[in-house]
């Protein structure tokens, strides 16, 4: 069966005007799963059209009433957690356990700023003279211009959505063609919470002409992204243009630091499971082991056989531990990363190559003896490759650790509580897992240093993004 996924504006689902319209690929299997539409500019005028009243009718309910919708939603979204988690692996390829856990952090980030929702609140005090009284007053910023990209599709535009309608905005989101169900299943979550039609809307088609027509509109008051550092710094710039504020989570090259007083076998079979999650197409995933000489060789020898032992198949069959990349891209950039270092003197101890004949299937794969100039050192690998550095000397390390752009995470394993804080403070990393690779919940604000990013999400201030203040001084 061929599925439609159709546009989404002012509570219509429609077919785009022009008619254009992308395949749906399955990763697992490389077939069509159906089409999704693409707007017209004439469809985003209609979309900026409803959420321009969209905000007037969500704005004015009171924030309780605006928390207990969107818990609602999180109830209905998890009611439907089985349906939502295939549809979710059918189109990403993620292990269904994962896809389902996917599911649950999406309805979490919504009950989350549900509850933030009904906190909102000024602030008055008595000015410098007599009879003086000044407000400080919170107001949702707007229109929002969201962004979401294909890795986890619906937490993603989740976290968006959460914090944007529960600071009172409305907004309109634009997913990946490559993966339009998921957003859809959360967006109909929310419609039927109660969420107004008119305040949200999800629009697809070629993200640099969508991004062009909706940031320069006067009716978009804000613009948030998550993906790569080049795209948004595109989408920034554009933003600058007309003045409007942004947050940006982009890309991550972590730094993943193994002390010799450790065990090895211990962390190495702790990092497999986080390194080849969702197939390492993470932006916090580990992506740089920088491992001490004196457990190098026992850390290297336990992770290849852990990566040459994980399952590999379609995220529908509940034995596959890694399910296939998302794209055909994918495949052919962790090849050239692969074959670069291979080029170059690495050694490939386990994997480095495509599996199978249909899908985008791509063998876990450890690299050691990886030269300094090797591509995947300095590239956003976005993918199950795991390059295994020697380190001798700390200062040196870290000095490599944090020689990137890049700047979301950064994980130490050491049992010794010193050095743990003298890493801790020197890595330039918006996120520091110490004897941990942590995930993004709710209650954390999320957010990058140096150009991954400006801004978090999530935490007591899911809502701040989306938020504006008024001084009000009356005598």
């Amino acid at each position: 069966m061929t599925l439609k996924f159709p546009l989404l504006i002012d509570g219509e689902r429609r077919a785009g005007s022009s008619g254009a319209s992308d395949e749906v690929l399955n990763p697992a299997t490389g077939t069509s799963i159906g089409r999704v539409a693409h707007a017209s500019t004439t469809d985003l005028d209609d979309a900026l059209a409803a959420a321009s009243r969209g905000l007037r009718e969500w704005s004015s309910v009171p924030g309780w009433e605006r928390g207990r919708i969107l818990k609602e939603a999180a109830r209905r979204l998890e009611a439907n957690l089985d349906a939502a988690a295939r549809t979710i692996t059918t189109e990403q390829g993620k292990p269904l356990a994962e896809a389902k856990a996917e599911v649950t952090r999406s309805a979490e980030f919504l009950e989350w700023a549900g509850e933030q929702a009904r906190r909102i609140a000024g602030r008055t005090f008595l000015g410098r003279e007599v009879g003086n009284r000044i407000d400080i007053e919170t107001h949702p910023i707007g229109v929002v211009a969201a962004f979401t990209p294909w890795n986890f599709p619906m937490a993603l535009a989740a976290k968006k959505f959460a914090g944007a309608l529960g600071a009172g905005c409305s907004i309109i989101c634009k997913p990946s063609e490559e993966t339009p169900g998921s957003v859809l299943v959360l967006a109909q979550a929310l419609l039927d919470a109660g969420v107004p039609r008119s305040a949200i809307s999800v629009v697809f088609g070629r993200p640099d002409e969508v991004s062009r027509y909706l940031i320069p509109s006067p009716v978009i008051s804000k613009i948030t992204f998550t993906g790569s550092i080049a795209v948004g710094k595109l989408l920034a710039a554009a933003a600058g243009q007309v003045m409007k504020p942004v947050t940006m989570e982009l890309g991550g090259h972590a730094p993943t630091i193994v002390c010799g007083d450790v065990d090895p076998v211990r962390v190495a079979d702790i990092l497999v499971q986080r390194k080849f999650a969702n197939a390492g197409q993470i932006c916090l995933s580990p992506t740089r082991f920088f491992v001490e000489d004196s457990i190098l060789e026992q850390f290297a020898k336990r992770f290849a056989e852990g990566a040459r032992a994980w399952r590999v198949g379609d995220g529908l069959d509940p034995s596959t531990q890694m399910g296939p990349l998302a794209n055909e891209r994918r495949v052919e950039a962790i090849t050239s990363l692969v074959d670069d270092a291979r080029r170059r003197g690495a050694t490939v101890a386990t994997g480095g190559e495509r599996l199978g004949n249909r899908g985008f299937f791509f063998a876990p794969t450890v690299l050691t003896n990886v030269p300094g100039d090797a591509d995947i050192l300095r590239s956003e690998p976005f993918g199950p490759v795991a390059p295994i550095l020697p380190f001798s000397n700390d200062d040196e390390m870290l000095g490599r650790a944090n020689s990137l752009e890049y700047g979301l995470s950064a994980y130490v394993f050491t049992n010794d509580p010193a050095r743990a804080t003298r890493m801790k403070d020197a890595l330039r990393a918006g996120t520091v897992g110490l004897n941990d690779v942590p995930t993004h919940l709710p209650e954390v604000p999320l957010g990058g240093w140096k150009e991954s990013g400006y801004g978090t999400e999530g935490g007591i201030e899911i809502l701040a993004p989306y938020q504006k203040t008024k001084f009000v001084s009356a005598r």
